[in-house]
C-alpha cells in the first residue's frame, strides 16, 4: 500500500510541475512522472527470483516483461530529460530566463479564425464509407457585421 501512495504522490507532483511555466519545473515534473510510472509498472509484475532459466523453478521467477518495460521507460525518460535540459539551457542562453512564453502568432490565428468562421456542422454518419466528416468541409464564413447589428 505504501508503494501505491508513493506512485500517486510522484505522479501527482509530476503532473503539477508539468503545468508550470518554468522549464526547470517542467523538467523536474517529467523526471518525477517518469519515476512514478516506472514504479507503477514494477508494481504490476509478480515478485520472485531472477528470471534466468535454470536457476530455479519457473513459477517462482519474477516477471521479466515488467523489468524490460521499466528499462525501456528509463531510457526514454533519460532522452526526453536531456532534450528538455538542452531546450532550457538554450532558452536561458538566449532569453536570460527559463519561462515558456505564449505563442503570439498562434493566439492571432485563433482570434482570426474565431472572428471569421463558424464551427463546421455535425453531418452525422458513423461508418468509414458513410462518414462525411472524413472530408474537411470548407469553413462557413460569417457575414460581416454592420454597425447597428447585434
Amino acid at each position: 500500500m505504501v508503494l501505491v501512495v508513493v506512485v500517486g504522490v510522484l505522479a501527482g507532483t509530476g503532473v503539477t510541475l508539468l503545468l508550470e511555466r518554468s522549464l526547470t519545473r517542467i523538467l523536474l515534473g517529467v523526471i518525477l512522472l517518469g519515476n512514478g510510472v516506472n514504479l507503477l509498472i514494477l508494481l504490476g509484475g509478480r515478485p520472485g527470483g531472477a528470471p534466468v532459466v535454470g536457476t530455479g523453478p519457473v513459477d517462482r521467477m519474477s516477471d521479466p516483461l515488467t523489468q524490460a518495460m521499466v528499462l525501456t521507460a528509463i531510457v526514454i525518460t533519460f532522452g526526453f530529460t536531456a532534450f528538455l535540459l538542452a531546450v532550457a539551457y538554450r532558452n536561458w542562453y538566449l532569453e536570460g530566463n527559463d519561462e515558456v512564453q505564449d505563442d503570439l502568432e498562434d493566439r492571432q490565428v485563433a482570434e482570426l479564425a474565431a472572428r471569421h468562421e463558424l464551427p463546421a456542422p455535425d453531418l452525422g454518419g458513423e461508418g468509414p464509407d458513410d462518414d462525411p466528416e472524413q472530408v474537411a468541409p470548407e469553413p462557413h464564413l460569417r457575414r460581416p457585421r454592420r454597425s447597428g447589428e447585434p
